[in-house]
């Protein structure tokens, strides 16, 4: 099987050309690819778009998990039998929503200019979900993709293409397992000992994405009922970073295998909506979806289920103050529309993002993360460390506000953003200064932004 392996890589390292000696060669163990900067594009980023899209948006009921909760785990999830029994046909297999996926309103451009109105700087598209369906045309995944099957297009490649013509980043999920493949089942019933599974679907097909598509970012997922050893996560990393296309560039996060997450890989989601307690010493990112309950679309959506703006914007800040990236998720429709109230959060985020971005993109986390001024105050800094910005989300009952963290010196200035010229301040002993306030404009963020300038 290890010869297997080796044959598959050197085969692609002999199609692709052999790379460039450009730096270091990283080896197929953990500590040697953890020694990989990070590309500097993804710190500075600091935002981006996840996209869940697949065959699960067609039932578009429960969540993305729709399947296994139907039937796969053990007792089924009741409230998905009694929606298969009132809605549709005994006999109904879920591979029977794949022509109903149509994506018939689907418009690449369209999207591209929603994300690029967030401000995004990314966006993160599923190639692959656990349901095995693919969004391209994957030959690994015959009639279970969407060339093959539902739209008769290859939906990774068009919304690609929309995403680079806007100079945003671009990057795919792929699941690792599949729930229902009878070569992941085998293995698993193998208690893993045999990698049929890894060796003739999954490391082709995520070689050919990669060699097709060329993405920036890989978001690994669906690794944790094996050990990296079954999915040879090194050896793929490897090449991935070695003599891959976007060996210079690509973006990996911590998912490649039981045990690696917040540990190997490149930056680390951890867990789902992961936030940690204290400035990390690694490179993070927070995957967060407006539907609070689900990840996929879902057709009986309710609004208190979703966040609002500021609770959107808050996030955020508070993400980027120490030390991550924001990965904001919406779920398309299955016919391909980015419901409204999606649309309109993405849009708002990119209104506040136009006054306030200066504090959030390519930032830095400050000496201080947090502190409770007169308001809440989270603090960010410029990547030379000129300016520090305290953003507050709670308007003052006055137009008097104290900082207490920073060191002010003569040449201190305090400015709001969104407002022009500087503000009046005077020092605090030992440390800090209180600013007077003009009016506080109006934002649907609901979060201000004080720039100081030359404070420490």
């Amino acid at each position: 099987m290890l010869a297997q392996a080796l044959c598959l890589f050197y085969l692609l390292t002999t199609v692709i050309g052999p790379a460039p000696v450009t730096g270091k060669r990283y080896q197929a163990t953990w500590s040697s690819l953890d020694s990989r900067p990070l590309p500097t594009w993804y710190d500075e980023a600091k935002f981006g778009i996840f996209v869940h899209w697949g065959v699960f948006s067609v039932p578009g009921f429960g969540s993305e998990w729709f399947w296994w909760h139907w039937q796969g785990q053990n007792p089924p999830d009741q409230k998905c039998v009694a929606y298969m029994t009132q809605n549709y046909p005994p006999g109904f297999t879920y591979p029977d929503f794949a022509p109903q996926f149509h994506a018939q309103f689907f418009d690449p451009d369209n999207w591209a200019d929603i994300f690029q109105a967030s401000g995004a700087k990314y966006v993160v598209l599923t190639s692959k979900h656990h349901e095995g369906f693919t969004t391209w045309p994957s030959s690994y995944s015959w009639n279970w993709n969407s060339v093959d099957d539902g739209p008769h297009r290859d939906l990774v490649g068009d919304l690609g293409q929309a995403i680079r013509n806007r100079s945003l980043h671009y990057g795919l999920y792929n699941s690792l397992y599949e729930w229902f493949n009878p070569l992941y089942l085998a293995d698993k019933n193998n208690k893993f000992k045999t990698q049929d599974f890894v060796f003739k679907k999954l490391l082709p097909e995520l070689t050919d994405l990669v060699l097709r598509y060329k993405p920036e970012l890989i978001w690994s997922d669906g690794d944790w009922e094996a050990p990296d050893t079954y999915w040879n996560s090194t050896e793929f990393l490897a090449w991935l970073y070695n003599d891959s296309p976007v060996k210079d560039v690509v973006v990996t996060n911590d998912r490649w295998g039981a045990g690696c997450y917040c540990k190997h890989g490149g930056y680390y989601n951890c867990a789902d909506k992961y936030s940690p307690g204290e400035l990390p010493d690694h490179k993070w990112e927070k995957c967060q979806s407006v539907d609070t309950q689900s990840w996929g679309y879902r057709k009986n959506i309710k609004l208190a289920e979703l966040m609002d703006l500021p609770s959107i914007v808050k996030d955020l800040v508070q993400t980027v103050a120490m030390g991550g990236n924001y990965l904001l998720n919406v779920g398309p429709t299955s016919d391909g529309m980015i419901p409204t109230v999606f649309e309109e959060r993405l849009r708002g985020m990119g209104g506040w993002l136009a006054v306030n971005g200066e504090a959030i993109y390519a930032s830095k986390p400050w000496r201080v993360q947090k502190e409770n001024a007169t308001v809440p105050v989270w603090y960010t800094s410029s990547s030379d460390g000129s300016s520090v910005y305290a953003v507050f989300f709670t308007k003052p009952q006055s137009f008097s506000f104290q900082l207490y963290e920073p060191l002010t010196v003569q040449t201190t200035t305090v400015t709001l953003l969104g407002t022009t010229g500087p503000l009046r301040w005077s020092p605090l002993h030992p440390a800090g200064l209180v600013i007077l306030l003009p009016d506080i404009p109006f934002t649907t963020g609901r979060a201000w932004t004080l720039k100081l300038d030359w404070v420490q």
